[in-house]
């Protein structure tokens, strides 16, 4: 099995607009003394590769550790789209997918709300970007809220650069952390050699 890793490095990560940088200090060290090196982290569960909630958009809407994390892990269809993509796009593409599905746009592949409508008709549970959101900002909010009030789950911020188009095994589970809108993740795809 051939593994291919499609996260982001956390701390050199783009981020979305005015999310604050991730951060880590020192909290003890062997060169200072201590018997152990111990970290502390600062970050938003936006931070890098990770996956929004419901909760991210939608008010009582289930936290990070409320989503089934059988949609996290299965298989998947990465694709290479460019520009904004509408629900005729996805009309044509859906066929050819599975119910998890990776978006490359070389961080430039947004959908329109007419896509996530799609997406949700068709019972997509996973919808993937390498961009830092699903969407452009002028619909960034309604098509989160679509997607994530009809069960399908965002994952962003991938890193698919090399990875070509077709299917593969996708593992992407978060962080259980409860009443949380996100987290991070180590994504991965799983190929047969």
């Amino acid at each position: 099995m051939k593994l291919i890793d499609i996260s982001r490095e956390a701390f050199t990560s783009p981020n979305y607009d005015d999310d604050p940088q991730p951060k880590y200090k020192w909290f003890k060290k062997i060169s200072g003394g201590s018997e152990y090196n111990l970290s502390i982290i600062g970050m938003t569960p936006h931070t890098g590769t990770h996956i929004d909630a419901p909760l991210h958009y939608i008010p009582n809407g289930a936290s990070i550790a409320q989503c089934p994390i059988e949609k996290c892990y299965g298989s998947c269809t990465v694709v290479t789209i460019s520009g904004i993509l509408t629900g005729e796009d996805m009309d044509k593409l859906l066929p050819y997918c599975k119910k998890r599905l990776l978006i490359h746009g070389n961080g430039k592949a947004a959908l329109e709300l007419s896509a996530a409508r799609v997406l949700t008709e068709n019972g997509i549970v996973l919808v993937g970007t390498d961009a830092v959101s699903i969407s452009f900002p002028e619909q960034d909010e309604a098509v989160h809220r679509e997607l994530l009030s009809n069960g399908t789950l965002i994952l962003e911020n991938l890193y698919l650069d090399g990875v070509l188009d077709g299917t593969y095994i996708l593992n992407a589970f978060p962080l259980k952390m409860d009443g949380v809108e996100a987290s991070p993740v180590r994504a991965v795809l799983m190929q047969r050699e």
